[in-house]
């Protein structure tokens, strides 16, 4: 019997997943491993006395395949790390003894979509497209709210409608793919957000042709700002029901080391 106030609290609520499914074949940046799943053990492999049976699997995957998000320890420039701490100084007996994900805080906050897709009327963005400081300051004047220090910021770009057809179309390095420039990056970092996020392959604008060779906005979030980066999000039952505003929740696993983790991001109206 469910108690009154879980009851109460399940009527109240709704809670949205922000994240991509995990399966053999999907997209994954050309940087990182595919995922992988095998079942070491299925039903009737083995049967107890009692005629019970069990399943379980090996998951190969990398820290940035699926929706995940960035350590701080995933970027450096120049031998630096976050906080201009050497490279040396982070990494230390074979791992991240600094800036890794483990050391990440649990999220739980305001958060803002920005539509950039519904801004400029389409669907989904074009491959390549830039977006720009201006098309975020014109997003929060057309919703009516703007970021406040801590708050955790989505990009959509509808890009994450092609995640689940072809892969070459989702990574798009012939086409390129649209995401946040530089100066939209700095915008963010101005603001004091403490995560953001995007469902894109790359939090960055890419080029046409230009693959992953150059990522400066990693730069200006991880390295100059502090600012952990989710990528492969799925915005778009949040899309559909045209929510702007929300409470944020994220927690990567915790990883010793790791400069990323898998997650499961939520939206709660």
């Amino acid at each position: 019997m469910t108690s009154p106030l879980i009851q109460a609290l399940t009527e109240a609520v709704e809670v949205i997943d922000l994240s991509q499914p995990l399966y053999s074949g999907m997209p994954v940046s050309p940087n990182h491993p595919e995922f992988r799943l095998v079942y070491i053990r299925r039903h009737g492999d083995s049967v107890r006395a009692d005629g019970g049976s069990a399943a379980n699997e090996m998951i190969v995957t990398g820290g940035h395949v699926g929706t995940h998000v960035d350590a701080l320890a995933h970027v450096s420039q120049d031998g630096l790390m976050h906080g201009n701490v050497p490279i040396s100084d982070c990494f230390q007996g074979g791992k991240f003894i600094s800036h890794g994900i483990d050391q990440m805080h649990p999220v739980v906050t305001r958060g803002l979509m920005l539509n950039i897709a519904a801004l400029k009327g389409v669907d989904i963005l074009p491959g390549g497209y830039a977006i720009t400081a201006d098309d975020l300051e014109a997003e929060c004047a057309r919703i009516g709210k703007t970021p406040k220090p801590g708050d955790a910021v989505l990009i959509r770009t509808g890009w994450g409608k092609h995640f689940s057809g072809d892969a070459k179309t989702y990574i798009g390095h012939d086409s390129g793919v649209p995401g946040v420039d530089a100066s939209a990056g700095q915008w963010l970092a101005d603001k004091k957000i403490v995560v953001t996020g995007c469902d894109t392959t790359a939090y960055e604008h890419i080029a046409p042709g230009k693959g992953h060779a150059v990522l400066p906005v990693h730069r200006i979030l991880l390295v100059d700002a502090g600012i952990n980066i989710i990528e492969h999000m799925n915005l778009e039952v949040a899309n559909e029901k045209n929510i702007s505003e929300f409470m944020f929740i994220l927690a990567p696993l915790k990883i010793v080391g790791g400069t990323g983790s898998p997650v499961r991001p939520l939206a709660v109206i």
